[in-house]
């Protein structure tokens, strides 16, 4: 089978595939549950401008390397091939393609041509993400040299990602050339693994659509907006993840801030009043909404775009194989074959099987289509609302929601939110200096226990219904089947009160985030949930 070939920046860390379908589902099935944690990035043709004028500091997050090459526009849908046994795609076409690899060659996954590897005046290690504004980024790899450790070998174990160089070429077969169109979205008003969740599903969403995905402005996120002039506590996305990168990588790809879109599309008078049809312009004019109150924003966007409303609990958000009403037609035929079989499917079917018996497996009490047909494909701006009064919330995990019709394209869907939508290096280090903390308290508890610890989540604090509230006795009762007496134990837990802990500090060498505080001085507290995140799903048994 003929491939396209490879193109990649010359930093990028080329690691051997992952070659077994049965490994790839069981990684992303437990990075899902253990970290329960997986781009403000401009355009190509005004990134390197606009970045110098407006955000300085986004441009040194993307390798030099990358910054430098023009990278090739998109041309037509994704020429992708797949195989099923190593779940790998190749696409795009019509690239100047370099340092190809010959079809079956298998590199040495420690050959690389690291730019993170060259010398570098360290960084102080202050947890302010400003700081590191400086410092490049290899998305593949992870080196905490320049964020105060730990060693090289130590931070690989927090290493879950793959670099499967190909897969950064594969672009949407609904990308239309010379045709940016674009995907906005509300962030979910929940907590921090709801608004990530959502953010995985209009992230996979947009590329799925062929759109440029534009990040919501900057505001406090529910939980995690703790602080005064002293911390930030407004966020954005790319606080968070490597997002600047993904977009600097990838070929299908693209993202804008809320700002440039409002420049590119409102001020211009591209936003048309769905009910007037006359050109509406953003309220008072403003573009910069950063830490503003952002609900006269959404309202505008509601007017003006297409809107929609897909609710995970009733639809199946699904993506023909080609654009074109013939190919949407075809699906919703597909759909229906599915619908109409009432035989259940006791065990899991094929990565690679037909659409319908896949289908039937995915759909579960759900009888709707949500369907990327051709007269969304038509609209300029889709809108996904985040408003209770119209149950408006893509509360779900992308993989139990979004369906495609070729299988390759969900493997690749799979293997770009495990392999990219991944924390920022510096909380990936901060949480790499506890790991190795707790895992040395491990080995000094108990010399034969080789530095295995085992971890816990106790939510205590935010919780809506007081019954989930159980009580010491409860959890111990839960946990002691599993975790022997007298183990070291990680407990991440929002709990402010450590003596809830006593009957569990009786049974077991019991340590908190509190207790390794001195190793992320000046780390800003609105990380900390994501640190417990890290380390609680390195445990040996994690509840």
């Amino acid at each position: 089978m003929s491939t396209s070939s490879p193109r990649r920046p010359p930093s990028r860390v080329e690691r051997r595939s992952n070659n077994n379908n049965t490994v790839l589902w069981l990684q992303f099935i437990a990075v899902s549950l253990g970290l329960m944690a997986f781009n403000v990035v401009y355009h190509e043709s005004v990134v390197n401008h606009y970045i110098e004028d407006h955000n300085p500091h986004i441009k040194h997050h993307i390798p030099t390397e990358v910054r430098n090459r023009s990278k090739s526009v998109k041309k037509g849908e994704g020429n992708m091939k797949g195989n099923k046994n190593n779940g790998q795609q190749n696409g795009g076409q019509g690239k100047n393609k370099v340092n190809r690899m010959k079809k079956g060659q298998k590199k040495d996954p420690s050959s690389a041509l690291d730019h993170s590897a060259k010398e570098k005046d360290p960084v102080p290690v202050t947890g302010n993400l400003n700081e590191y504004d400086n410092v490049d980024h290899d998305i593949a790899g992870l080196s905490c040299e320049a964020y105060g450790g730990p060693s090289k070998e130590v931070a690989q174990e927090l290493v879950y990602w793959e670099d499967i160089p190909t897969d950064s070429d594969f672009v949407s077969p609904f990308y239309e050339h010379g045709h940016e169109k674009y995907l906005t979205f509300e962030p979910d008003g929940g907590g921090w693994n709801n608004i990530r969740m959502a953010m995985e599903t209009v992230i996979v969403m947009a590329h799925a659509m062929g759109r440029t995905l534009v990040l919501p402005p900057e505001k406090r996120m529910y939980l995690i907006g703790k602080g005064d002039n002293r911390q930030k506590f407004k966020f954005t996305f790319n606080d968070f993840f490597h997002l600047d990168s993904i977009h600097a990588e990838h070929d299908g790809f693209n993202m804008i801030s809320m700002e440039k879109f409002l420049n590119l599309e409102a001020m211009t008078g591209h936003l048309v009043n769905r009910t007037t049809g006359i050109p509406a312009f953003p309220p008072n004019n403003r573009t910069k909404w950063d830490g503003e109150d952002l609900k006269p924003l959404w309202e505008y966007l509601r007017d003006t775009t297409d809107v929609q409303n897909w609710k995970p609990d009733t639809c199946i958000a699904a993506f023909p194989a080609k654009p074109g009403k013939e190919n949407s037609d075809n699906f919703r035929q597909i759909f229906k074959t599915a619908l109409e079989n009432k035989e259940p499917i006791d065990v899991p079917v094929p990565v690679d099987a037909d659409p319908v018996m896949r289908l039937r497996e995915m759909k579960k009490m759900r009888r709707n289509l949500c369907l990327n047909d051709e007269n969304i494909q038509k609209a300029n701006v889709v809108h996904f609302m985040c408003y209770h009064k119209a149950r408006a919330r893509l509360l779900t995990h992308f993989y139990a929601f979004l369906f495609f019709e070729d299988w390759r394209q969900e493997l690749w869907a799979k293997r770009f939110v495990r392999d990219h939508i991944r924390y920022r290096d510096e909380i990936m280090c901060a949480a790499a200096r506890i790991f190795d903390a707790v895992r040395r308290k491990a080995a000094e508890n108990n010399p034969d226990s080789k530095g295995q610890f085992d971890s816990i989540h106790v939510r205590r604090g935010d919780f809506q219904f007081k019954m989930t509230r159980v009580s010491a006795e409860i959890i111990y009762s839960l946990i002691k089947e599993k975790i022997p007496e007298g183990a070291t134990l990680y407990i991440a837990t929002d709990e402010k009160d450590k003596s809830f802990f006593e009957l569990i500090k009786e049974k077991y060498k019991v340590y908190f985030l509190d207790d390794f505080k001195h190793l992320i001085k000046g780390m800003n507290t609105n990380y900390y949930g994501m640190l417990d995140q890290l380390v609680a799903y390195k445990g040996r048994t994690f509840f």
